[in-house]
């Protein structure tokens, strides 16, 4: 369902038999395994302060402090009512998560504890979020909208619409360059500027289906995946 890059180099799956596992970079074995979630996991983090984080379809969001081969869960967040699929973290350390509860839920940190700030409610935020701006967040609404969110002054700044979104996937919003943000759905990739929030660019992809993920390999050149089994580099 995910994976990520932690700071000591190893890497971090989750995954839709309910578990998260830390690999070893140079064995490929398995280090430690995670077993606290009942449902599948949609999303794992590092925080910036080494925390590990995950979010699931089980409605939570865990926090773990995690060394070699052990870890501990020291926080769970129930505020969201249905699956949650995607939790970032804010260049201000400010955590967000986006559910299929038609919510985006902020989080600050205090005394050492994440506890909700405030609620945005949405026409079904089931899909990706990315921070695009230092006050700004990009999230997929339903009905083929993208929206853009100014989480300084709470108040949507400009909805897109008709845009084809991987609404099952996590890892569908990328920015490419600080202006450029790209989207893909279905047999499609979108560019759209962030600064005058206007598509610039379609991409056709035939036989692709929805395209579920998408990478930078460096400045010039991106990979996605796709669901025909199909990894296309750019």
């Amino acid at each position: 369902m995910c994976s990520t890059v932690i700071k000591d180099g190893r890497f971090v799956t989750g995954s839709s038999d309910n578990s998260i596992i830390i690999y070893n970079n140079k064995t490929f074995k398995s280090d430690l395994k995670i077993n606290e979630h009942n449902r599948d996991v949609a999303c794992v983090i590092q925080l910036n302060s080494g925390e590990l984080v995950s979010c699931s379809w089980d409605n939570t969001i865990k926090i773990y402090n995690i060394n070699k081969n052990e870890y501990k869960v020291i926080q769970t967040l129930n505020e969201h009512k249905h699956i949650v699929n995607k939790i970032i973290e804010f260049k201000n350390k400010q955590l967000v998560s986006c559910s299929s509860d038609e919510s985006i839920i902020f989080y600050n940190k205090d005394n050492n504890e994440y506890k909700k700030d405030y609620l945005i409610s949405t026409n079904g935020a089931n899909g990706p979020i990315i921070q695009t701006k230092d006050n700004e967040i990009c999230y997929y609404e339903g009905n083929y909208t993208i929206c853009f969110y100014d989480f300084i002054k709470r108040n949507n700044i400009k909805k897109i619409n008709d845009i084809s979104v991987s609404v099952y996937s996590n890892d569908s919003l990328l920015m490419i360059s600080k202006d450029l943000l790209l989207i893909t759905g279905k047999n499609i990739i979108s560019i759209i500027n962030i600064n005058s929030y206007n598509l610039i660019n379609t991409i056709k992809v035939d036989n692709s289906g929805y395209i579920h993920a998408v990478c930078m390999l460096n400045k010039d050149m991106i990979l996605t995946g796709d669901e025909n089994k199909r990894i296309i580099q750019w």
